[in-house]
């Protein structure tokens, strides 16, 4: 098992980051729509280039493995906050899913902070430069 944990844990992380790669970049393209949207759940549109910043970047540094820590702690407390924003209606069954989703994409983002990136990762490849053997 311990040949299959670099692939798989970077397996991971680009599944944990290829919707807020996505995510990001679509409210780029949609970003009137998008500010629109926040308004309409009482979040300020002002906070829309913070919004996707932490999607796009935080997604990139989780793919490529860098600052991942760092990135998930936030993309954690990005998918909580999401949930209690914009899904807080759980009668909705629609919305209660959305929320449940966040909830536990929040669980895996706080994995990769407990046990790091892995060995395929910048952050792995950092440390074996600095010749450290600390855990990533």
């Amino acid at each position: 098992m311990n040949r299959l944990q670099a692939p798989l844990a970077f397996a991971a992380r680009l599944m944990l980051a290829f919707i807020f790669i996505i995510e990001g970049w679509d409210k780029i393209q949609a970003y009137e729509g998008t500010q629109q949207y926040m308004e309409n759940y009482g979040v300020p549109g002002l906070l829309l280039p913070l919004v996707i910043l932490t999607e796009l970047g935080g997604g990139l540094l989780i793919a490529f493995g860098f600052q991942t820590r760092l990135a998930a702690l936030a993309l954690a407390g990005f998918c909580i906050l999401t949930a209690i924003l914009f899904h807080r209606d759980i009668a909705d069954i629609g919305e209660f899913i959305h929320f449940n989703k966040d909830i536990a994409i929040a669980g895996g983002f706080l994995l990769l902070v407990a046990f790091g990136a892995g060995e395929w990762s910048l952050d792995a490849m950092r440390t074996r430069r600095a010749g450290s053997r600390v855990e990533v």
